[in-house]
């Protein structure tokens, strides 16, 4: 009998004790036999080392001298940990006890498939998808992201309409599924990102190296959401602003990006001056400072790899400013409707 390939569950804690207390117990009754879970310690400053140390003897511990965020951190623990798959997931998201067998089963089914997520749930409202990646992430033409469930902040009701197993775009950072050596044959995840969008600019680098991304919705896991930069704060509106510009030139390809690039720093701006006319001022002030960063990165780090850009899975051929605000088209099959290229 073959064995089960291995699997580090990998929780990356930044001051999460109460995250820990509520959710760590489900993890550690997952029946996947040949698996490790690991808290990663981002540098917490309360006492999450001590209460897993306790409490959670068989869990692992590793730690670092300051936090490092998303990107980064990961990036440190993960070089400590063997395993034939990663999964990454927040200290915020209950799981099933058979959660990871039905997403290995498919990853090992199909070599081509290097990341995958499963289906993502509103913790508090379970009869919903929840916003960081639904039944899989995709992307529009001009870089914005969305998700089968999830467009801009509507969140559809899950009645079984994306329960298939599909190719996407980009795989939820919130429970990331990633086969270890295609997570270091891209050297990980973008640093410069530190949290926010890091994972999609990882899957469409995974795509670009000939790779696949799915979901598997026969896995389920259940997420709070916002639970370190909650929805409307400053600095996630600039890390959101400032990374998606920084993942599309880093992407695209140069004969698309001469255009798309002005066009979305054109969007960018008009959606600022509608925050600030709506008595938003902070959210103006953060895409200011995202585009300024941005600048600055260009000036400083541009590097193209332009080269045989292959075709990507989960890619909308249209604009979904204009789907979502003019059209009035709400939800993911509505404006989808099978399109990509």
């Amino acid at each position: 009998m073959q064995s089960l390939p291995s699997v580090a569950v990998v929780i990356l804690n930044w001051n999460g004790k109460k995250f820990l207390e509520q959710f760590l117990p489900f993890v550690t009754a997952s029946t996947y036999s040949n698996k490790r879970i690991v808290v990663a310690d981002n540098a917490s400053t309360d006492d999450s080392v001590p209460f897993v140390q306790q409490y959670y003897p068989s869990v692992e511990i590793l730690t670092s001298n300051e936090n490092y965020g998303f990107a980064k951190g990961y990036n440190f623990f993960l070089k400590q940990v063997q395993a034939d798959y990663y999964v990454l997931l927040n200290s915020d998201v209950e799981v099933e006890p058979g959660w990871i067998e039905p997403v290995i089963a498919l990853m090992e089914g199909n070599t081509e498939i290097a990341a995958c997520q499963p289906k993502l749930l509103a913790y508090y409202n379970r009869h919903l998808f929840e916003y960081a990646g639904a039944s899989g992430g995709w992307i529009d033409a001009y870089g914005y992201p969305f998700s089968r469930g999830r467009i801009f902040d509507v969140l559809e009701e899950d009645k079984g309409q994306y329960n298939d197993a599909a190719p996407v775009f980009w795989a939820s950072g919130a429970a990331l599924f990633v086969k270890s050596h295609a997570f270091h044959e891209m050297n990980g995840f973008d640093e410069y990102f530190f949290a926010h969008q890091e994972e999609i600019d990882l899957c469409w680098r995974l795509q670009r190296h000939g790779y696949l991304v799915y979901v598997c919705p026969q896995s389920v896991v259940y997420h709070v959401g916002g639970g370190t930069l909650p929805t409307g704060n400053p600095r996630k509106v600039y890390l959101n602003f400032r990374n998606n510009l920084v993942m599309l030139t880093k992407n695209l390809p140069l004969a698309q990006l001469v255009w798309k690039l002005p066009f979305r720093l054109l969007l960018d701006a008009v959606s600022a001056w509608k925050e600030l006319v709506s008595g938003k001022p902070l959210y103006w002030w953060a895409v200011v400072k995202a585009h300024l960063a941005f600048t600055q990165w260009l000036l400083k780090s541009r590097t193209a790899d332009n080269a045989g850009y292959p075709k990507v899975q989960g890619v909308y051929p249209g604009n979904m400013v204009w789907q979502y605000f003019v059209k009035k088209r709400k939800t993911f099959s509505e404006i989808v409707k099978a399109k990509s290229y």
